[in-house]
């Protein structure tokens, strides 16, 4: 299946790249637009399957290019995702009047606009969304959140899904501590290191519930992994 296409427009560069690391961590194919005129540029030249738009944005406003969008037959289906310093409901309510799909208020958790990207592409563009990824015995429904084992349904917790969500998506390889703290709690999150191993410890419980074996492996000083079917 091809990368979903995100466009991120957002003239805080830091803010920008931090979204980008994020996105293509999750699979996303990304591209930058730093005003609004770049970014109308930019989906003139290959149409994004959604916009994270910022709404205080150089030349043309976030306002504007997501009325623009609304307006042409091509572009008029573009999920957007409005990004604000503005928590007023008036301006929250002119952004979804306008055409905006959703709307998260600043400063907002990297983690919870990855879920709302998702959430408005299972919802307008459903076939977009990878929803199932199944690995040996082990199948990860991501829409519902569900789990099944030799098809007996395995009930995790929201940061035991999310690990094993990210492991099943690169089977054997091997992630350090620091690296599945900064897939699953993010980066801008300060999380202790062992609890990673506290996480891991209950995933390997539900995982062998019914006794079929153990599929994470633990390497000694690097980290972890989901073996290899």
């Amino acid at each position: 299946m091809a990368s979903t296409r995100v466009l991120v427009v957002e003239d805080e560069e830091a803010l920008a790249t931090l979204l980008e690391y994020n996105l293509k961590r999750e699979d996303f194919e990304v591209a930058l637009a730093s005003d609004g005129e770049e970014a109308l540029m930019k989906i003139d030249e290959s149409l994004p399957d959604i916009v994270i738009l910022d709404w205080m944005l150089p030349k043309v406003s976030g306002i504007e290019v997501c009325r623009r969008l609304r307006l042409k037959p091509e572009t008029k289906n573009i999920p957007v995702i409005m990004l604000t310093a503005r928590s007023e409901e008036s301006d929250r309510i002119r952004g979804l009047e306008i055409g905006a799909d959703d709307y998260m208020t600043k400063p907002f958790s990297t983690n919870e606009l990855i879920a709302r990207v998702r959430a408005v592409l299972r919802r307008i563009r459903p076939a977009l969304v990878q929803d199932e990824i199944t690995h040996g015995d082990l199948k990860v429904d991501r829409t519902a959140h569900r789990v099944w084992r030799d098809d007996k349904e395995i009930h995790l917790g929201p940061t035991e899904f999310r690990l094993l969500d990210h492991l099943i998506r690169h089977p054997g390889r091997v992630f350090s501590r620091e690296q599945l703290l900064n897939a699953v709690w993010g980066s801008d999150v300060f999380v202790e290191v062992r609890t990673v191993d506290v996480h891991i410890g209950r995933l390997r419980k539900a995982l062998n519930k019914y006794n079929q074996g153990d599929p994470i492996r633990t390497v000694r000083s690097a980290g972890y992994a989901l073996d290899a079917a």
